[in-house]
Parts: structure tokens; sequence; C-alpha cells
């Protein structure tokens, strides 16, 4: 008991001080982000102690109640996701299809296939880190595609202009966010064993597991996130892509509002347009 105090307290400690070095690194940057890392990391502590509480009864309970927990863990992966590109109609709902349309395929392939025994531990395991990474996937590319229809209103405009379908106007701007959604995940898995020891390596081999078999499990992981970030990313984006209004430009992702009319504005500053004929004559 007292051993096990001692490591809560170190365990602590350690958090206290690398959450301050995070905020001091972020006030010398000028980064206002203070705040929302201390309270990120205070609301991972809370979780991961409810977490570790609950999956200590779900792995040795029957799949069809460890289901449960996965579907809230999937719901609050789609809310996530879909507050971050609040900026489109009904993101919430496609964030959260695309989640689920991400995670289901990973899940059947790894267990049908025989690459991981058919148990409570290890199915809310795997999938706990596919959610996540569909999650991550999904709110990289619903940002990038808000950025980019900002970034690049004229010439969607001028797609449209030319009789083509929203979806056909942003089509190249989806594409895009697609792909750089999917950077992270694919240089992680590059430089695997060479830069980065990933966590579910690093908890397999500190729970017991040879180097070999930890090594096995890594490689399922990561390549079920890069199959279920593309899937995930390609649904959102597939069920966002047609967008009925553009996102005004200098608006966060998370922020957009509809956009103004571009025949009544100014070119310049969102000013409207002055009349012509009651424009007042030089002297």
């Amino acid at each position: 008991m007292t051993r096990a105090l001692a490591a809560t307290w170190q365990t602590a400690a350690a958090v206290v001080l690398l959450t301050a070095l995070a905020a001091v690194a972020l006030t010398v940057t000028g980064v206002r982000l203070r705040r929302g890392v201390v309270l990120a990391v205070l609301r991972a502590a809370a979780q991961l102690t409810v977490l570790a509480l609950v999956l200590h009864g779900v792995f040795a309970v029957p799949l069809v109640v460890a289901a449960a927990a996965l579907l809230v863990m999937l719901g609050a992966a789609g809310w996530t996701a879909g507050r971050r590109t609040s900026a489109l109609p009904r993101s919430v709902r496609a964030a959260l299809l695309a989640c689920a349309a991400g995670t289901a395929p990973v899940l059947v392939v790894v267990f049908a296939v025989g690459a991981l025994p058919l148990q409570s531990r290890y199915v809310v395991a795997v999938a706990g880190i596919v959610i996540g990474g569909t999650m991550t996937a999904s709110t990289l590319a619903g940002r990038r595609f808000v950025a980019g229809l900002a970034d690049h209103r004229d010439e969607v405009e001028g797609w449209l202009a030319l009789g083509a379908t929203p979806r056909q106007s942003a089509r190249e701007v989806a594409r895009t966010a697609i792909g750089e959604a999917l950077v992270p995940g694919i240089d992680q898995t590059r430089t695997t064993g060479v830069v980065t020891l990933p966590g579910a390596f690093v908890g397999a081999l500190v729970g017991g597991a040879s180097a070999a078999g930890a090594a096995r499990f890594q490689v399922v992981v990561l390549a079920g996130l890069l199959a279920a970030g593309a899937i995930a990313a390609g649904t959102l984006l597939r069920l966002l892509g047609a967008p009925a209004t553009l996102p005004v430009p200098g608006r966060g992702p998370d922020r957009g509002e509809q956009a103004p009319d571009r025949e009544e504005r100014g070119p310049d500053r969102g000013e409207r347009a002055p009349d012509p004929d009651q424009a007042v004559p030089r002297r």
C-alpha cells in the first residue's frame, strides 16, 4: 500500500512538472494555450483514473458488455471531431459515422483472421486505439477541408460558376485534406523503431509480453490505424464534401458562419459595393 501511494505521488509530481514545462514553453513563444494545456492534462488524469477502474471490470465481462464501453468511446470521439469542424452543417453526425466506418472493418479484419484472440481485453485495447486514430484523422481532415475552402474560395466559386456541382467544385480541396490528415500516421509508421517507440509496443512490454509479441501487436495496430484513418477521413469528407455555403476567410474551422453574397460585397474588406449612379463626382 505504501509503495503504491509513493508511486502515485511520484506520478503526480512528474505530471505537474511536465505540465508546467509546457506552460513555460507556450509563455516564451507567446501562444495563449496555457489554460487549454492545463485543463487537458487534468481531464486526462481524471478520465484515465475512471477508465482504469472501469476496464478492471470490463476485461472480465463478456464481449457484449465490453461493446457498451466501446459505444461510449465512439460517441465521445465523434462528438469531439465534429465540434472541431462545426463550420459545416451536421458535422457531429458526419464525424460519428466516419469514426464508426473506420473502426468497424479494422476490428473485423484483426479478429477474423486471428491476429489477436477474440477476448474482451484485446477488443477494448485495439478498439480504443483505433477509435482514437479515427478521431484524429477526422479532426485533421475536417479542419483542413474547412481551411482549404476558405483559402481557395475563388477557385471553388469559379467551378460553381462554370456549372460544376458543389461536390465537384470542392473535390480537390477534399483530396488534399484527406492526404494531409494521413501524414502524421504515415510518418509515425515509417519511423517506428527508429525515431519512436509507440505506446502499444511499450505497453505490451511493460505488461509482460515478449519483444517479438509486442512487435507483432504494434504492427497490427499501426496498419489498423492507417486503414481506419483513411476510411474515416474519406467518409467524413464524402458526407461533408458538398457544402451548401462556403466558410468565411479568416474564420476558424470551428467558428465558421455563412459567407456573404459576393455580388453585394466589395472585393477587399466585405463592404457593400457603392452604387455607380450615386458616386460623388471628382472635383
